[in-house]
């Protein structure tokens, strides 16, 4: 029986489970890294630890402190886990195109909840980012967690989630693929994976077709944490220090569609209820399984659980709205068959 001391220990060491259902005829294996089984709910929780460890260790943040950062949620709410845990008091600011449920686990926690506008540039001062800065400077104690430039966020991966799925594949695995938010995921996983087999693996970014990583023109998407949305009025858009796109062989490019409706197959054909950037992940994984052999294995990151997308990704009005029509929401074997008459 594992029992931990805290909370924190609890962090990582989660399951690799082979897809089955939905990767078709593919010969390659498809093994899918839980990282919803983390006990905030996402991969996020691996960089929460870390850089609040890293600034604690470094003097950034000292007892009755106050965490800060600007969030999509998914980091908030590891951050939140880990402040609640250790005492500390958190404020996040948070997009307006949010999952509610995000929102409310943040509320959960104790943290506070700082709405901001999602389609603004950059340089305004009601950007999530922007938002985040003042409210740390303005506040005794206060420490912005910065995820996007904050070492600590790759270092986590490098440490821990490389190491686990070499270990887990018995370093057969030849293909990683991996959403890019941040980058820290795919930089410090990939990097490891890269070093530890001589150059064999291959790192495969699973991208929304409108992100400028993979090259498209930074426009809005419907997936959240993934991508790279640029406003047509940023001035300055520079990339996360997180990411380094040199760890990245190549991108799958993945529309809404085909991000939204794979993450709806697999709660439906495999029994995992993941979101949408699972979605996008796993649909870029198909893709990199369709052209290799039995003797190959590849690898696909799951950030996060369905859970916190319940009223969007599998709220059939939601995707109504989105233009979706009735047959592609539902599966082909749960159709109604037509009758005979």
């Amino acid at each position: 029986m594992d029992v931990h001391a805290s909370l924190a220990d609890a962090v990582g060491n989660t399951p690799l489970v082979r897809l089955n259902r939905v990767t078709g005829t593919a010969l390659a294996p498809v093994y899918a890294k839980l990282e919803y089984v983390n006990p905030g709910g996402s991969v996020k929780d691996r960089i929460a630890l870390s850089m609040v460890e890293a600034a604690e260790e470094q003097g950034l943040l000292t007892p009755g402190g106050t965490i800060v950062e600007g969030t999509s949620g998914n980091t908030g709410v590891g951050l939140a886990m880990v402040a609640a845990q250790r005492g500390y008091r958190c404020v996040f600011a948070i997009p307006d195109k949010s999952s509610a449920e995000k929102v409310a686990v943040l509320r959960a926690y104790g943290a506070e909840v700082v709405v901001c506008p999602g389609n603004v540039p950059r340089e305004h001062p009601e950007h999530v980012h922007a938002t985040a800065v003042r409210i740390a400077a303005g506040t005794p104690g206060g420490w912005l967690a910065n995820q996007y430039d904050n070492p600590a966020n790759p270092q986590a991966h490098y440490r821990t989630t490389g190491p686990e799925i070499w270990r887990q594949t018995e370093g057969r695995i030849t293909h990683l693929v991996c959403g890019v938010g941040t980058g820290g995921t795919i930089t410090g996983t990939g990097e490891y994976l890269k070093e530890v087999s001589g150059g064999r693996v291959t790192v495969v970014g699973a991208d929304p077709e409108a992100s400028v990583y993979s090259g498209g023109d930074g426009g809005p998407y419907h997936v959240e944490s993934i991508g790279h949305f640029r406003h047509p009025e940023t001035v300055d858009d520079s990339w996360p220090e997180s990411f380094h796109p040199s760890v990245v062989d190549r991108f799958e490019r993945i529309s809404d569609r085909d991000s939204l409706l794979t993450a709806r197959r697999l709660a439906r054909e495999e029994g995992l209820l993941v979101g949408g950037s699972a979605g996008t992940a796993v649909a870029g994984a198909l893709r990199v399984a369709a052209g290799l052999g039995p003797d190959d294995l590849v690898v696909v990151l799951l950030p996060d659980s369905g859970r916190n997308y319940l009223s969007k990704v599998f709220d059939d009005d939601w995707l109504r709205g989105l233009g979706l029509p009735e047959d592609d929401r539902v599966p082909a074997d749960a159709r109604p068959v037509p009758s005979q008459g």
